[in-house]
């Protein structure tokens, strides 16, 4: 069964080049100019098997499983773009964030645009370059129409991808997205040179605080304590292959980042900041991240106002 792959940013095209050994693989983008030498700058080192049809055109690539691996901002406007064509098809976002216009995540995009669709989640602790590499990977799975998550969970594992089901959404979604956000502030401790126990003490308490906010919208907290909430906080937290951690270690030591680079966690910082008060939940982690990726907070003041909050029990 073809499986289409919408995106061909680094995630997406190396889901593509690892379900391709398994069945026919459809992989779709606005703008290919690499297709003729079948390697994505975007996933260097890596060329994509023949079998894969690389296209521009939507039509040719929908199968009945769409995997959405757009940036959770882009999502959006996407389905609502293209909701005719994708409704009644199983859609599986790939997004980690919190889509700023609705303050949703990205199930419920789809649920808006989409309401015939089957709506699942794939996240989890991963690298593009590991699962095109074939190194073994452990993803969530997250729907919550249990017959269709297993079907799922058969069509989209493979030897080196194993995935593991779950019925909580929320709390898989919401995990990949809050993650990217920790990930900001542990890569601005480490630039900025206050080491490693400091980095300890921002992935500690901002897990305490993706656990307060998923609950608070519904999470089961089990869940946030899985692969998509704590191993994918663990990875992104210590790794400089992330893009969110990359980007907190310039903000830390003071220097622009790469241009162009989609950051998700700092448009989910943001996004968590208005969602913050109107859920009464306190997230002061993730609350200077969105002050210092909005330049309201200067790095030389985020230590002193983490430090200088009451003290109190844990």
């Amino acid at each position: 069964m073809t499986v289409s792959i919408i995106g061909a940013g680094a995630f997406g095209t190396a889901l593509a080049v690892t379900l391709s050994a398994k069945a026919p693989v459809s992989l779709w983008a606005r703008g290919m100019d690499w297709a003729p030498t079948r390697e994505n700058p975007r996933l260097p080192g890596v060329r994509l098997p023949d079998d894969i049809t690389l296209t521009g055109d939507l039509d040719v690539a929908l199968a009945e499983t769409v995997l959405l691996a757009l940036p959770a901002q882009v999502l959006g406007g996407f389905l609502a773009e293209h909701a005719a064509r994708l409704d009644g098809r199983n859609l599986v976002s790939c997004a980690k964030g919190i889509d700023l216009g609705t303050l949703t995540g990205p199930s419920a995009l789809i649920a808006a645009a989409c309401p015939a669709a089957t709506r699942a989640v794939l996240t989890g602790p991963s690298f593009a370059a590991d699962i095109a590499r074939g190194l073994p990977t452990a993803l969530t799975l997250a729907c919550d129409d249990a017959l269709a998550a297993e079907s799922l969970q058969r069509q989209l594992s493979t030897p080196s991808l194993r995935l593991y089901r779950t019925s909580d959404v929320t709390g898989a979604e919401l995990g990949g997205a809050l993650k990217n956000v920790i990930a900001i502030a542990a890569g601005a401790a480490i630039g900025a040179g206050y080491g490693d126990s400091a980095r300890a003490s921002i992935i500690t308490r901002g897990f305490a605080e993706m656990v307060r906010l998923a609950t608070a919208l519904g999470a089961r907290p089990e869940t946030l304590s899985g692969l998509s909430g704590l191993g994918d906080l663990v990875l992104t937290c210590t790794s400089e292959q992330s893009r969110n951690f990359r980007y907190g270690l310039a903000l830390g030591a003071g220097r622009d980042f790469a241009p162009g680079t989609t950051v998700e966690g700092a448009a989910t910082a943001r996004a968590v900041a208005a969602l913050a008060p109107r859920l009464g939940v306190e997230l002061p982690v993730s609350g200077l991240v969105a002050g210092l990726a909005e330049g309201r907070v200067a790095m030389e003041h985020a230590l002193d106002i983490l430090l200088n909050r009451p003290l109190k029990e844990e």
